[in-house]
């Protein structure tokens, strides 16, 4: 039987990552992330990797850039505001092809807001990440399982489509632990080959050039072609959801990551009252599973976030106006009870005739 493991999510993630085979990390301490950076400053010298504390967050991603143009596996954490400071490098990161995860355990806001859980960086990671056209795959946990198996997930997309990728935990997961079965560490072997990174050649191949920066309009547009030719696949092939009970519901929920747990207690209080109701939690926020969402068959979805609503947005543009969409939410550190959400449910379904 495989071992389970005592951890906090924020640990989780970094021995995950190490497991995964990432050996470079750069980053800088922000509450409520920093068990992260310090879990790798005393595993990754022992493995003969390098971890570093940049002197900001602009130099942290701007590292993170550099070891991956170097063809190694690499990653970065943050909290919500030093990922505000990230986002112009992570935008060079997508203009240049490169691979790379960012962790972000958010906390609220805007501005330094505070230091307690939060889901209001959903716009950030889906829509914001920096300037130009491009998209970030981003995955949602909201176990500490799941902060595992995501970021194992998250370097193996990363490599394959040569694109950054989010994982958008909060402070509630990072800090919460629960029992962790770990992945197997990877056969380094088995890692893929980067024939295109800037590594050295000693003459057997042309020069590799890293570089984000096209004068020539023409290649800026055929590059930006490609790329989204890129995100059209990842679309079809790296969609992640679970449903819950939807089967005959007519109230859905939909909520990610911590909220989630919250929203599925809620749908079985429903249940046993007799209100059919279910959860559909999107594991990746982008690419968004809007077709799973249509085929729920809902009468109507409630969309329950830790913020002001920010992913109901999405919600609605997958149901096209097909379905009435609700929004409750609560920020800043709060935590909406299953009892608040219950209510909710039972107002909806009373509204339906249930």
């Amino acid at each position: 039987m495989t071992e389970k493991v005592l951890m906090k999510g924020n640990e989780a993630i970094a021995e995950a990552a190490l497991r995964a085979g990432c050996r470079h990390f750069f980053g800088y301490p922000i509450t409520p992330q920093t068990e992260l950076a310090a879990y790798m400053a005393r595993k990754l010298p022992k493995m003969g990797g390098t971890y570093l504390q940049a002197e900001s967050e602009i130099a942290a991603i701007n590292m993170l850039y550099g070891a991956s143009a170097a063809g190694v596996r690499a990653m970065t954490s943050s909290s919500s505001p030093g990922i505000s400071l990230k986002t112009e490098g992570i935008s060079y990161m997508a203009g240049a092809d490169l691979p790379g995860v960012i962790v972000n355990v958010q906390r609220g806001g805007p501005g330094l807001g505070s230091i307690q859980p939060s889901q209001s960086d959903y716009f950030q990671a889906t829509r914001a990440m920096g300037h130009g056209d491009f998209y970030l795959p981003v995955y949602a946990p909201s176990t500490v399982q799941e902060m595992a198996d995501l970021t194992y997930v998250a370097f193996d997309v990363a490599d394959g489509y040569r694109t950054p990728v989010v994982i958008l935990a909060d402070g509630m997961l990072g800090q919460m632990m629960e029992p962790v079965v770990m992945p197997d560490a990877a056969d380094p072997a088995s890692l893929p080959a980067k024939p295109w990174a800037a590594s050295g050649h000693a003459g057997a191949r042309p020069h590799n050039v890293i570089n984000s920066l096209h004068l020539d309009s023409e290649k800026l547009y055929q590059d930006n072609v490609r790329r989204f030719q890129t995100y059209e696949r990842i679309k079809r092939d790296e969609v992640r959801v679970e449903t819950y009970r939807i089967e005959d519901a007519d109230v859905v929920v939909a909520a990610f990551g911590a909220a989630a747990r919250i929203a599925r207690s809620a749908v079985n209080a429903a249940r046993e009252e007799g209100i059919r109701a279910g959860l559909f939690r999107p594991i990746t926020l982008w690419p968004y599973p809007a077709r799973a969402l249509q085929e729920c068959r809902a009468r109507a979805v409630l969309t329950v976030e830790l913020n002001m609503g920010q992913m109901v947005e999405d919600v609605r543009l997958a149901l096209e106006g097909a379905t009435p969409v609700s929004f409750f939410g609560k920020c800043g550190g709060i935590i909406p009870t299953p009892d608040e959400v219950l209510d909710q449910i039972r107002g909806i379904a009373e509204g339906l005739g249930e």
